[in-house]
């Protein structure tokens, strides 16, 4: 087999999704030796999601290259579970403390509030029992 269908079958699990999740491929090439993909994403849920999937593969990603970008205008998927976690806001919790403990990284917090943005309307301000989406991937 020659080394885009070998990469191509080592990452199948990325072209699945990029299959069902609705993200449109421009270029799905090798070049220096790495799959390459570019293209666009319904949303930045699927857009993380792809990248979880990466990561699970190669968490050095140094066979692909990815170039993904967010076009709101493609038509949405419904989302996979895999790829939304979700957290009850508790007693003296922020988005920073949340981000740190799920991110390792307090400035993640933003993440946390844009996917959120239906439920909160400013970034410090969370109520107890508030069931927050974590979104996935990078």
């Amino acid at each position: 087999m020659d080394r885009f269908q070998d990469l191509k079958q080592k990452y199948a699990s990325v072209l699945t999704l990029v299959q069902t999740q609705g993200v449109r491929l421009t270029h799905l090439h090798v070049q220096d030796n790495k799959l390459v993909l570019q293209g666009a994403s319904p949303s930045e849920s699927t857009k993380d999601a792809l990248w979880t999937q990466i990561k699970a593969i190669n968490p050095t990603y140094d066979d692909i290259a990815a170039d993904i970008t967010v076009d709101p205008s493609l038509p949405q998927v419904a989302v996979a579970a895999s790829s939304r976690r979700t957290y009850t806001v508790q007693p003296g919790d922020s988005l920073s403390k949340i981000a740190r403990q799920f991110y390792g990284n307090a400035n993640d917090y933003m993440r946390i509030f844009e996917a959120n943005k239906d439920k909160l309307n400013d970034p410090n301000k969370i109520q107890t029992g508030q069931e927050l989406v974590i979104p996935v991937g990078r």
